[in-house]
Formats: structure tokens, sequence, C-alpha cells
């Protein structure tokens, strides 16, 4: 393999960019930030500072939606910058390769815009490959994906958990739903507009996901946000308990338990003795939800494994497959088309 190699994860919340012998060497929000004149004034980190806080003449948007791209020009205007800020560390990226991770519950026209939009990059790639994403998460995870060995992932991104069951290095089952983090974001942003009259934006949601969300209830916490009050429209400070983020929560936990039973459910025998003996592997930004494990195993009767650095183990896998001559096999090209962007 090339010594320039890089493997990108096009995450919905993140982009994430592994550089063959130097590790992952670009991690920021997957957020860009585009004047009426489209303009790139801002992508990543710098990006979502402004989100929520920008003036009309300035589009803040997410590229990447439900595990696909949604906005062709602005992922590659955005991945443009990104590519030129890791050049500027790292050298000159003109004929290098890229493996690119990409959902496998998707269609072809979807799974090709990832091929397609590093295609068309300004870096000019001399080869693209494909990796599944099950398939790069199991790697991250430090499964081995080549062997007979059935094992099953459960990848709860932003806006989808994606539940897969691998064997011989290649998906068995796999069924992606539109579940994910920002949907229980979007929950306590309704919820606590309902109860208290407090509009609350989705940095503050996410806040109160990570301090209070739960998968069981739990002894009672609190914490104080802030937010616009629905009846006066002045700023206005309330205490939420995790009480009430668990009753607003708890639904979207259990659509994620229930793609999991339904993939078991059509899982060969064989490959559930596997799974029986090594349990279910969980990933993703939000595998952190405190007590997943427990009503995973609750609902399954399942050993459940939370991975160690969840959020990274797509692009990880990446870096295996690169590192690794022996894993090449796992990674695939397609026939290049073109956007015109």
């Amino acid at each position: 393999m090339a010594s320039k190699v890089f493997g990108i994860d096009f995450g919905t919340s993140s982009i994430k960019i592994y550089k063959k012998n130097d590790g992952v060497v670009f991690s920021q929000k997957n957020v860009i930030a585009i004047s009426k004149g489209r303009k790139v004034l801002a992508i990543g980190d710098e990006a979502f500072e402004m989100f929520g806080k920008a003036p009309d003449d300035i589009a803040v948007t997410w590229p990447v939606k439900n595990g696909v791209i949604a906005d062709i020009a602005s992922m590659l205007a955005l991945l443009n910058h990104a590519l030129s800020q890791v050049a500027k560390s790292t050298g000159k990226l003109g004929g290098a390769e890229f493996i690119v991770a990409a959902p496998n519950d998707i269609t072809e026209v979807e799974k090709r815009a990832f091929f397609d939009l590093v295609a068309s990059s300004s870096v000019k790639p001399k080869r693209i490959r494909i990796v599944e994403k099950p398939i790069a998460d199991a790697l991250g995870a430090g499964l081995d994906v080549t062997n007979a060995h059935g094992v099953m992932t459960v990848n709860i991104g932003a806006d989808t958990t994606e539940v897969s069951i691998i064997s011989l290095g290649g998906i068995v089952l796999s069924k992606l739903i539109p579940v994910g983090g920002n949907k229980i974001d979007e929950a306590l942003i309704g919820c606590v507009k309902k109860k208290y009259n407090l509009v609350i934006g989705a940095k503050t949601a996410e806040t109160i996901k990570k301090a209070l969300a739960s998968a069981v209830p739990c002894e009672e916490e609190f914490i104080s946000v802030y937010g616009r009050d629905v009846v006066t429209g002045l700023p206005k400070e309330m205490r939420i308990s995790s009480d009430f983020v668990y009753d607003s929560t708890v639904e979207y936990l259990y659509n994620i338990v229930d793609a999991v039973r339904q993939i078991l459910e059509r899982t060969p025998p064989e490959i559930s003795s596997d799974i029986i003996d090594s349990g279910v592997y969980i990933t993703g930004g939000s595998a952190n939800i405190k007590n997943i494990d427990q009503l995973m195993k609750k609902e399954t009767d399942l050993n459940i494994n939370i991975c160690e650095d969840a959020a990274n183990t797509v692009v990880n896998g990446l870096g295996k497959v690169i590192e690794n001559e022996a894993l090449s096999s796992l990674a695939f090209t397609l026939k290049q088309t073109y956007y015109g962007t």
C-alpha cells in the first residue's frame, strides 16, 4: 500500500481523517458556515461555535444527515478546507489514496456519493476505496471480523443507529434506523418547551443529555439550564431533573433495543451461539449514555460490551485497514461518476 494513505469517516456529527503512520490528524465537527455569497467562513469546531448564533446572512449547516450526504456542495467545500488543513501539517496530498467509511444499509447511489465526493475534491486522489462502516466499526472495537466467529455491533451515532452482524469479513445482517443522539436532543427540546414553557437550543439539550440522560431510572439529579420563556419572551433559568430526562427520552432508547431484537431474531443459529459467547458491542458517540448496557442486557439477556473510545471506533478501524496489509481486501472500489460541483 502507498505511503500516503488517508481514511475518512464522514460522521453526521464529526468528520475524522486518519493518516497512515500518523493516526488521526483531523477530528472536528462536521459543520460549515457559509455566507450568502457562498464564501466559506468557517468549518469544523469554529463553525460549530456559530451554530444557533449566526445572523440570517450566514448559513451554518450540517452536510451529512441520517448517515448520508444531504448537501453535496457544502460537504465538498468542507472537505476541501479540511484537507487543506491536513496538508499544512502533513505535506501535499496530491496522488494520495483514500479509504472512506460508508454505512451498509443505504442505497447504492447514497453509497457512491461518498466515493464521488472524494474524487471531486481538490487533492486529485490516486485511488479511492470504500469500507462498509460496520466493518470499520468492529475493527476499531478490536474485533476480528475475518474469521468465522460472528460478532454483533450496535453503533449509536448522532442521527442513526446501525445494528450489524459480521462474519468472515462480510456483513450478514444490518439495519439502519433514524434514531441517535440528535433525536434525544430534539425530544428534550420538545418536552422542556411543553412542560416548562421554556425554549432551549440544541447545544443546551446536548448538555442536559450528557449530564442527566440514563437508560434506566436512577437516583434523581438536577442541573440548571437557560432558555427563553415562551410566555414573557425573556431569558429564564430552569432546574431540570434526571427523572424528567428519562421520561422524555426512554422511548428512543427502546427503539434502539427493538432494532437489536429484530436483528437477533433473524440471525442464523450458529452465529447466535457466537453472540452468546462474546456478547454485543456498543459503539458510537451516544454509547456513553449512562446505563445503556444495563438496558440492553435486561432486554436481550446478553453480555453487553461498551467499547473504549466508542466515538472513534470507525476512524480507528479505517486506520487498521490502512496499516495492516492483511485487511486490505476489506476495502473495495466503485466506478466514478460526477456531480458537476
